[in-house]
């Protein structure tokens, strides 16, 4: 069957379908009380700020066309992401077709350690945003990494802000990002937002987001996004970045489910993608992705099912960190669950 879903927004009739020209199967879901359907794999761009390793403009622009084609339709980006490189290359890449993806940006993060929740600067980098993804709108605008802020700018300040340019065309939907699942899930309450991405606990190593984040997004009716499948590129077949904020505990056992997937003759990405992509609360869960091959990897893992031996071995080397946390963002802002957290390592 194919699903067609046509929006039109500011005079535009934005077309989103599962009909794509290779005949592949991808998969979509609505995104809460949103009422899109968005594909199961998102698009992180993130990679498209050299992040995680140099990624020539020619080869972003393939890997966004063939996402396309393959009916990716999700794609997530942030001027953070190698000081907004990410967004200039990603608003090359789609230029022509914007019309086929549902859009999502950041504001308040702007630098490892620069953040600004007030309404002036996010209002003014949003600007520059749209001028770099050539666009005159986003479908999502979301505070990004909101443990990094003080909750009481981001009620009071930061979402009113999102709010006039959302009534002035700029933004279809509202969102919130970030890292614990329960301060996200207690801010989205009392700020009323369209949806919230939290990264880095629904995956392999850490599986948490059930606990408070879920159930809320499932009673509301609020999008929920699931990023960083592969931990922050932890099982990803590239060097571990020295920035990463995990434990030695979870850099090692990543390591060792690395060699042994690799000796299995499996790509550990792929497995780490695939169990996140059955979550029945999770609209889409975004990958970071930099190349065709990587594209065509992750929609194969849609139709691939791990061995069930490799998965259970998988599972045990990660059982001395599963659920080990790190400290980010505000000392208030941390979860109750990271004191709680087995076998955390307290300088991380």
């Amino acid at each position: 069957m194919i699903l067609v879903t046509f929006i039109v927004y500011s005079g535009i009739v934005l077309q989103l379908s599962n009909s794509h020209s290779d005949g592949s199967s991808m998969r979509y879901r609505v995104l809460g009380e949103v009422g899109i359907e968005v594909s199961v794999i998102g698009f992180g761009a993130s990679t498209f700020g050299d992040v995680y390793g140099t990624v020539r403009a020619s080869t972003a622009e393939r890997a966004v066309a063939v996402a396309i084609d393959h009916g990716i339709n999700l794609f997530d980006v942030s001027p953070y992401y190698g000081h907004t490189l990410a967004e200039t290359r990603l608003g090359q890449a789609f230029a022509g077709k914007r019309s086929k993806i549902f859009l999502g940006t950041k504001c308040g993060r702007y630098g490892v350690d620069e953040f600004d929740f007030s309404g002036e600067t996010l209002t003014r980098n949003f600007e520059q945003s749209l001028r770099r993804l050539k666009t005159d709108y986003v479908d999502l605008l979301q505070a990004h990494d909101i443990e990094f802020g003080h909750i009481a700018q981001i009620l009071g300040e930061t979402l009113p802000a999102m709010r006039r340019l959302q009534k002035q065309g700029k933004v279809r939907f509202l969102g919130l990002t970030g890292y614990w699942p329960g301060l996200l899930a207690r801010t989205a309450l009392a700020g009323k937002v369209d949806c919230i991405l939290n990264y880095c606990h629904g995956n392999l190593f850490v599986d948490d987001m059930d606990a408070e984040l879920v159930p809320m997004t499932e009673q509301t009716g609020i999008g929920l996004l699931n990023a960083s499948p592969l931990h922050m590129g932890l099982l990803a077949n590239k060097p571990i970045p020295d920035w990463h904020p995990a434990p030695s505990s979870v850099r090692d056992a990543a390591r060792q489910v690395r060699a042994f997937c690799e000796a299995q003759g499996i790509d550990p990405a792929i497995l780490a993608l695939r169990v996140c992509l059955d979550h029945p609360a999770v609209a889409s869960t975004i990958v970071g992705i930099s190349s065709e091959s990587e594209v065509i990897a992750a929609c194969e893992a849609l139709e691939w099912t791990p061995p069930v031996e490799v998965l259970q071995q998988v599972r045990k080397i990660i059982e001395p960190a599963h659920n080990v946390l790190w400290r980010s963002g505000l000392e208030q802002n941390q979860d109750a669950s990271l004191s709680a957290a087995r076998g955390h390592d307290a300088s991380h």
